[in-house]
């Protein structure tokens, strides 16, 4: 803390927080467009969040989860990097635990790492494939109840528990 004083008028209050909240966009980005990650900003501004999370996912957790061969994870940091850098007015950061962990990340660890090193409340900006992947997961139903999810897509097939919690998540603009 600074050793100089700041006098502040009796009763003074200071200005409530316009920005609340964190969007997190939790996705391996092999297949997300530029208009997407801009459609994320675009909320990101709209709604007034106080940041916007890029959460890229390593080649080891996307390969447990879909099966898919991807890009390089540095490869596909690389881009994201760049597309932050495109942007300088906005608030928005690269997520590198799972170039930290160099390992498989189940989505637990990395909701628990989102939800203690970000601002509460937390929104998940997902593609609609990552959204039906997330809700067959076991543990939807206890992180559905604590974040929001914001789908990035053409309704499609839709995964029953999507369907059960509706109100809990809702598509992008």
């Amino acid at each position: 803390m600074s050793g100089k004083y700041a006098s502040v008028p009796y009763g003074y209050e200071p200005p409530a927080v316009s920005r609340k909240g964190t969007l997190t966009f939790y996705d391996s980005f092999e297949h997300v467009t530029d208009e997407q990650l801009e459609r994320a900003a675009a909320a990101l501004d709209t709604r007034s969040f106080v940041q916007l999370v890029l959460y890229p996912l390593h080649e080891a957790t996307v390969k447990r989860m879909t099966r898919d061969a991807v890009q390089a994870y540095y490869k596909r940091e690389d881009r994201l990097h760049d597309w932050r850098r495109n942007h300088p007015t906005l608030r928005i950061r690269v997520e590198g635990l799972e170039g930290k962990r160099k390992r498989y990340t189940p989505l637990d660890t990395a909701l628990r790492h989102i939800t203690a090193e970000y601002p509460a409340p937390y929104f998940l900006y997902m593609t609609v494939e990552m959204a039906n992947l997330f809700a067959s997961f076991d543990s939807f139903k206890d992180w559905i109840k604590e974040l929001r999810i914001i789908i990035d897509g053409q309704s499609e097939d839709l995964h029953p528990r999507l369907e059960q919690y509706r109100h809990r998540w809702e598509w992008a603009d």
